[in-house]
């Protein structure tokens, strides 16, 4: 049994966690009235929006309400004219372990091909104001994607990055193929997502996959000086760097992304994203019939 799926079956202490968390799954509960998200106006002129990840009992899981909540704190940082940058964070053991896993296994391939899966995730990629994320512990699976969609990714000295959607029968959905091969190049990207074994700070950093590595507790201390930094230039100026930069960044990285989505739609019309899906649920190995 290899070290991967038997990391799959373990419990923790808390019977809703698993240590799968650990490579990008968390078992959550559906919408809950509490907010899943903190905001607020941060750096000395309050010029800074900080938005925190706040669901530290589901290990920061990427569920339908936080990304709801997510896109709807984007969009009103970016109107709102007092704000030049933006900084993300999650907590300082986990920025987000990634997927709703009940919602994933209760999604039908009928449905999932019928909706645009990037619908709630795509918020960041529109905005014009800049993006730092600022990531302590792990970002897996969709907690990497979300990372990955940010200008600038500031990262703490135990920070963990990767895609380990491979190993419960599915792909990267909301864009990890192709940014991952884009920043880092082919054999990185075919590595992490391949094998689903996520990769250290220091190692993303050698990649160019994150820009600075800080203690724990600086990690978002210096994003939010970072983005003070970028608030004191002028607007137009700021908008005009990244679109010019994202040009070149984004040709054809539409088209890649679209591609991807099809493909991660497709996987729900297999049997083994099925077996791969209920066999986490189970906490059991995955027996993959390649249909």
């Amino acid at each position: 049994m290899s070290k991967v799926i038997r990391n799959l079956w373990l419990l923790t202490s808390n019977s809703t966690r698993i240590l799968s968390s650990s490579w990008g799954f968390q078992r959550c509960n559906f919408a809950s009235a509490v907010p899943m998200i903190k905001t607020e106006r941060v750096g000395e002129k309050m010029n800074v929006g900080l938005i925190k990840l706040d669901r530290p009992k589901a290990l920061n899981a990427l569920c339908n309400q936080l990304m709801q909540e997510l896109s709807d704190a984007l969009v009103e940082f970016d109107n709102d004219a007092s704000i030049g940058a933006l900084v993300i964070t999650g907590g300082k053991r986990v920025f987000s372990m990634g997927a709703d896993m009940k919602e994933l296994c209760a999604i039908q391939y009928e449905t999932k091909s019928s909706e645009n899966t990037l619908q709630n995730w795509t918020q960041i990629s529109k905005m014009k104001k800049p993006v730092i994320a600022a990531v302590n512990g792990h970002a897996l699976g969709g907690g990497c994607e979300l990372a990955l969609m940010c200008d600038i990714i500031y990262a703490g000295e135990e920070a963990k990055f990767g895609q380990p959607e491979v190993i419960i029968g599915t792909i990267p959905g909301a864009g990890g193929t192709q940014r991952w091969l884009r920043v880092t190049g082919k054999s990185m990207a075919m590595e992490v997502c391949l094998t689903g074994i996520p990769i250290t700070a220091q190692e993303a950093k050698e990649c160019g996959l994150i820009s600075k590595i800080f203690p724990i507790d600086r990690v978002v201390l210096e994003a939010i000086k970072t983005a003070e930094k970028i608030s004191g230039h002028s607007p137009l100026i700021v908008s005009l760097v990244k679109d010019a930069i994202n040009s070149s960044y984004e040709t054809f990285l539409q088209e890649g992304l679209q591609y991807e989505s099809r493909l991660f739609r497709a996987t729900f019309a297999t049997n083994d994203q099925k077996e791969g899906m209920k066999a986490f649920l189970e906490k059991r190995k995955p027996e993959w019939t390649c249909s």
